[in-house]
Order: C-alpha cells, then structure tokens, then sequence
C-alpha cells in the first residue's frame, strides 16, 4: 500500500481543558461526547461538549463530590443516553445528562477506586437485559442490572485466602442471544480471566506476563470471535476466541506497538477487523487483523484447535508528549474519534480512507 492509499489520522480539533481527564465517550446518535475526570481541588468533573463548525461547544459541565475515572453508555437505551460512570469512591453512579443533579441510579459498589466500566444490553448492542460491569483495584469484578437496586447480579472476587489483585480492566462479550453473556477482566499481575455469565463459571484464564491495561472484544454483540488485550511494556496480544482447546485456550499472536505502555485498544464499529491503540508516549496505532488461511486445525490427538493471524501497523502518529488515557471511536461517523491524554487535552480525530483497507 503506498503512502497515498494509507489511512491518515488527522488532528481535527484540540482543547485544552482545566482538569486531569481520565475518560471521553461519544453520546450515542449525536455530534456531541462527555468528558470524565477531576479537578485538582478533588472533585469530580463531566463536561458535554458539542461539535459546532469545526470547533467544540462546552454545552454542560457537572461537578460532582468525588474524581469520575470511567464511563459507559453501553446499557442505556437511545432514547435516554444515560451515562454510568464509576469514581474513586468505589460508587457506581447513572447520570440524566439533562437534569444532573441527582443520579438516577447510585450504588456504592467496591471498597476502592473503580477503574474500569462496560456496559451492555442498551443501545441496540447485544441481546439481553441492560447490565454495567465494573472492576475496582479491591479485587472485585461485579456486574449490575441498573433496574435492581443495590446488590449484583454477579460478584467475582478472589476466592478466601487469595491475593487480590487490582483490576485494571473489563469488557463484555458474546452477547449474541438473550442467554449468552460473557466478562473479560484484565489485572495488574497479567492475568486475564473469562467469566461465563450463564453459567456463573470461569471459562477460561491467562497471564501474558505484564499488567494488561486494556481489553477489548472486537464486536460485544456477535459469538465470541476475537479478544485485543494491551499491556503495561508495549505488547498487545490477539486471541482468536472462535476456537477454545481444552488445555491450550484460544490461539493468539502477540506485537510490539509501541515503546511504552499501550493503555488503550478500540475496535473500529464499522470494521472489526481494524483497531487503534494509544500508548504511554503520547502515540496512537493503527493496526488491521488478517485471518489466517483456515482458523483451526486438529492437534495430534485429533482436538480442534485455533489458529492466530496476523497483524498489520497501516498508520502511526504521535499527539502528545502524555499518555493518551481514552479513546473513542464515533459509532455513527466512520473515522470520527476522540482522544484524551494526560497533558489535559481533548482531542477530536479524523482518520481517513478507512473504507478501502
């Protein structure tokens, strides 16, 4: 592919903000997204902003008691676009965007800081019941149902005598009827662990040797079919999740990115078989998967298992001199993305030429 045909990711829009930003998440069906973070006097923020003419809007901006870390609008419906979010206080908290003061719903759900939220079941993605998952560095993996006040639907922590270890990220998955479900939880010691939400079981786990910083399955909504996982020292790994064998797990191949940690991976909603990663050094990647010739094949005794692909780097820029904390692709325009890093800067994307790779 020449240097004319690559997609290139465009700088659209940059705005300085005022606050420590931890989190961004396009509104659903809209040109607007929230950003989630906190104040340096300790409180907690989300501004709504606008995209108008080229520049943004600041439409809202709610302060709240305590620094907002993470969000999702993955179990709300289109109509009502509320956002769930989870703070430092370990509360989980759904948010009217329209009238703020109150939640519409509220749990104090982990004894430490939640850092990582998913939702599923609202927006038209995936079957089944609305349902937020939440991970928290008290070791805690649990799963609410925002119509059932204040216990979970599911609780995974370590088992009695087991260190806990801190959560660091979380995903659904597999929601392609109304009984199928999983959770994917990444910890801070490399270890991954697949929940199995009808059966209430373990399915499957793994350690790839460094914290894992960010999963994600590249549809939620479809049988499990590939699950991107990113690391504290660079590397991301690809797990084909088509085929499980039963001592060997899922296939995978595995990458060098970047030349720090890789705290994001995003599936392009359009096409998942391109994703984009943020890294420590202020750096995005854009990388596409390609299938290998047959996907599994039968071991010496005969049992199915996966086979990986491989993976390919189509373009790389570099934003910041921060980490890129978030990243978000819009659902509704292809190429349309936002970012947030550490130098407290919001930024609005353009990649383009994603329809011809």
């Amino acid at each position: 592919m020449s240097a004319f045909e690559k997609p290139q990711i465009i700088s659209h829009i940059q705005k300085g903000l005022n606050y420590t930003v931890f989190d961004c998440k396009w509104v659903p069906c809209s040109a607007k997204f929230v950003t989630m973070g906190n104040f340096a006097r300790g409180t907690g923020v989300i501004q709504l902003y606008e995209i108008q003419h080229g520049d943004l809007k600041l439409l809202r901006e709610i302060e709240k008691a305590k620094p907002i870390k993470c969000g999702t609008f993955g179990a709300t419906s289109l109509q009502q676009r509320y956002l769930a979010t989870g703070d430092f206080d370990g509360n989980l908290h759904i948010w009217n965007l329209e009238a703020p003061e109150i939640p519409v719903y509220s749990v104090k759900g982990h004894k430490e800081i939640v850092n990582t939220i998913d939702g599923i079941g609202g927006l038209g993605i995936g079957e089944g019941a609305p349902e937020i998952v939440t991970g928290s560095r008290d070791g805690t993996v649990k799963v609410w149902d925002p119509r059932q006040k204040d216990d979970p639907v599911a609780n995974m922590e370590p088992v009695q005598g087991e260190n806990k270890r801190d959560c660091w990220t979380v995903a659904f998955g597999n929601a392609y009827n109304q009984e199928e479900r999983v959770v994917c939880a990444g910890y801070d010691n490399g270890d991954i662990k697949l929940f199995d939400l009808r059966n209430m079981s373990l399915r499957w786990e793994t350690n790839i040797k460094n914290g894992v910083c960010s999963l994600e399955f590249d549809r939620k909504d479809i049988s499990m079919n590939k699950l991107v996982a990113t690391s504290l020292e660079g590397k991301f790994h690809v797990f084909d999740m088509r085929t499980q064998h039963p001592t060997k797990g899922f296939a995978s191949v595995s990458e060098k990115a970047h030349k720090a940690t890789v705290w994001q991976v995003r599936h392009l909603p359009q096409n998942r078989e391109l994703f984009l990663t943020a890294g420590g050094a202020g750096s995005l990647h854009l990388w596409k998967y390609e299938y290998p010739v047959q996907r599994s094949k039968k071991d010496s005794e005969g049992v199915e298992m996966g086979v990986a692909g491989s993976v390919s780097l189509l373009q790389n820029v570099t934003l910041s001199t921060q980490p890129i904390s978030s990243l978000d692709w819009s659902p509704d325009k292809r190429g349309l993305c936002i970012c947030s890093s550490f130098d407290q800067t919001v930024r609005v994307l353009i990649v383009t030429k994603l329809q011809t790779v």
